[in-house]
């Protein structure tokens, strides 16, 4: 049996890539691909808008979008080990941008900052995130460096979610309890199929799951329907208060290109005007028999995946003075009634 010759990872010092924080680390991590791996950290997809955002005296480092939901994300780095200060300054970029989740990325956290974010992730409303993280630096041999980013801290959904009940399951628990474990093996059967589409947390009632298709103000979404006996996969173009967005413009401009998406759906997709979002509906499905969920599971990810692919570059192409065009024919139309 021939030897087995492995080498080890060795640690590189931050410094040694990146000289400052504000002039070297902060550029780096505002590029593209690297929000993208940040992203894939946190298990959401991160859209910038902005780098050294004025907050009172002070500067917030990077301020991104989760596509998802248009929400705010902040972003405080820092090189060296955690301190006071900073965790004084998230607090204050926090309240002062609207962030709804707050990631602090640091060489090393102090035990006490650690419990800081613990802390606030237990007595702070569901609706908002912090995150601690570690960066490091490796590299084995002669190889390019790779950089690694390590959760320390994160919000602890299932404390948050026992802590709610009262210790009695009624049949409504049992039918979201039944609704989570569908989209938990949906999950499941997208990553066995080698599927780069990633779903979401489902609601709270276990109806619907959100995924990112790259942009603020649109995402795809899945739903289930236990009334109607119906599953669904819906392009969702949706206005934000945070980050407006004229989801009538973006509608009708995808609309334009109807003959050239339809046929990648064999001609099923239902255009919504009233709700601007285009559809696609599987009826006669009970989504609460499980021996029919393999094949409900395959029509899903096929039509999502679809979804990802005909649509994610049509709405990376939208551009501003498109949807200004769109809105003055709007106005003239509306004006001429």
């Amino acid at each position: 049996m021939p030897k087995v010759e492995l080498d080890y990872l060795q640690s590189v010092e931050l410094d040694k890539v990146w000289e400052n924080e504000p002039g070297d680390f902060t550029p780096w991590l505002a590029e593209e691909e690297n929000l993208k791996q940040l992203g894939e950290t946190l298990g959401m997809e991160l859209e910038l808008e902005g780098q050294e955002l004025p907050v009172g005296n002070f500067r917030a480092d990077i301020l991104c979008r989760n596509t998802v939901d248009g929400s705010r994300v902040l972003i405080e780095n820092q090189l060296t080990k955690t301190d006071h200060p900073h965790l004084g300054q998230i607090l204050t970029y926090a309240a002062g941008l609207d962030a709804r989740t707050v990631v602090w990325i640091a060489k090393e956290f102090r035990e006490e900052h650690r419990a800081a974010l613990d802390r606030l992730n237990e007595i702070t409303d569901e609706n908002f995130q912090w995150f601690g993280i570690e960066i490091k630096v490796w590299r084995i041999g002669d190889s390019k460096r790779a950089p690694q980013f390590e959760i320390l801290s994160k919000p602890n959904d299932w404390k948050r979610t026992t802590a709610k009940r009262s210790g009695r399951t009624t049949i409504a628990d049992r039918d979201v309890q039944q609704k989570e474990k569908y989209w938990s093996k949906l999950r499941e059967y997208l990553q066995e199929r080698g599927s780069t589409t990633r779903i979401g947390k489902p609601d709270q009632g276990g109806n619907f799951v959100f995924i990112s298709i790259g942009r603020t103000g649109f995402r795809l979404k899945l739903s289930l329907s236990t009334a109607q006996n119906q599953i669904s996969v819906v392009l969702d173009m949706f206005d934000q208060k945070a980050a407006p967005t004229d989801a009538e413009a973006d509608f009708k401009l995808l609309k334009r290109q109807r003959e050239d998406i339809d046929p990648h759906f064999d001609g099923q997709l239902e255009w919504e005007d009233d709700f601007n979002r285009v559809a696609l509906y599987k009826n006669d499905m009970d989504p609460m028999d499980e021996t029919k969920w393999e094949e409900q599971h395959n029509w899903l990810a096929l039509n999502l995946e679809k979804s990802d692919e005909v649509f994610r570059p049509r709405i990376k192409a939208l551009n501003p003075a498109a949807r200004r065009s769109v809105e003055e024919e709007v106005q003239v139309s509306s004006d001429g009634e």
